[in-house]
C-alpha cells in the first residue's frame, strides 16, 4: 500500500498564497484628483474655445494659462467630486447647493483675477440679474444643471474609463507621469502669472 503524504496547514497556506495574484498598487487619491483636475480643465478649455469660435466666428485663445487648460473647470470638477458625490440621488439638493456655491466660487475667482491682474476673463453685464458682471442668474441656474449631469453621468463615465486605463499602466510609470504633468502645470502657472503681471 502507498503511504498517504501528510500535508501540513502551512503547506496548504503556502500553496494558496502562490496562487493569489499580486495586488496592484493604486495611485494615491491626491494623484487621482490631480488627473481629474487636468482632464476637466482641458475639457473646459475645449468647450470655451468651441463656444468662442461659434460666437465670434474665429479662434481665440481661452483661459489664463499658456497651455490648453481652464483651471476653473478643473477646480469645479474637484469640488463636485469631493463634496457633492454623496448627493447623486438627491438632484434637487445637488442643484440648489451647486448653483449657490459655484456662483460664489465664480464671483470670488473673477474678483481675485481682476484684483491681481487688472483683467476680466468674463463679463455678464449684458445678462439679466447679474452681480457686478461677475455672475448672473442664468449661469447660476446652468451650474445647477451641469452639477446634476456631471455627478450622475459625466463623472461615473470618466471614473470608469480612467480606472480601466490606469489598470493597464505600470504603477511607477503612473507616478512618473503625474509628477511630470504637475511640474509642467506649475511652470505654466508661474510663466502665465509673470506674463500678466509685467
Amino acid at each position: 500500500m502507498k503511504k498517504e503524504k501528510n500535508i501540513t496547514k502551512n503547506e496548504i497556506t503556502n500553496t494558496k498564497e502562490t496562487v493569489k495574484e499580486p495586488v496592484r498598487k493604486r495611485l494615491p487619491r491626491i494623484y487621482t484628483y490631480f488627473l481629474y483636475f487636468l482632464i476637466f480643465a482641458i475639457i473646459g478649455w475645449l468647450l470655451e474655445t468651441a463656444f468662442s469660435f461659434y460666437s465670434l466666428g474665429h479662434f481665440t485663445k481661452r483661459g489664463f494659462l499658456y497651455g490648453p487648460l481652464c483651471p476653473i473647470y478643473g477646480w469645479g470638477a474637484l469640488i463636485l467630486i469631493i463634496f457633492f458625490s454623496t448627493y447623486k440621488k438627491h438632484n434637487l439638493k445637488l442643484f440648489i447647493y451647486s448653483a449657490v456655491i459655484f456662483s460664489v466660487f465664480e464671483y470670488l475667482v473673477s474678483f481675485g483675477m481682476e484684483a491681481m491682474f487688472s483683467l476680466k476673463w468674463w463679463d455678464y453685464t449684458e445678462e439679466v440679474l447679474n452681480l457686478n458682471g461677475r455672475i448672473s442668474i442664468f449661469y447660476s441656474f446652468a451650474w445647477g444643471i451641469i452639477a446634476i449631469l456631471f455627478i450622475n453621468f459625466v463623472y461615473p463615465f470618466f471614473k470608469k474609463k480612467i480606472n480601466l486605463l490606469l489598470s493597464k499602466i505600470p504603477y511607477k510609470l503612473q507616478i512618473s507621469v503625474v509628477h511630470i504633468l504637475f511640474i509642467i502645470l506649475i511652470a505654466d502657472t508661474i510663466l502665465s502669472c509673470v506674463r500678466y503681471l509685467m
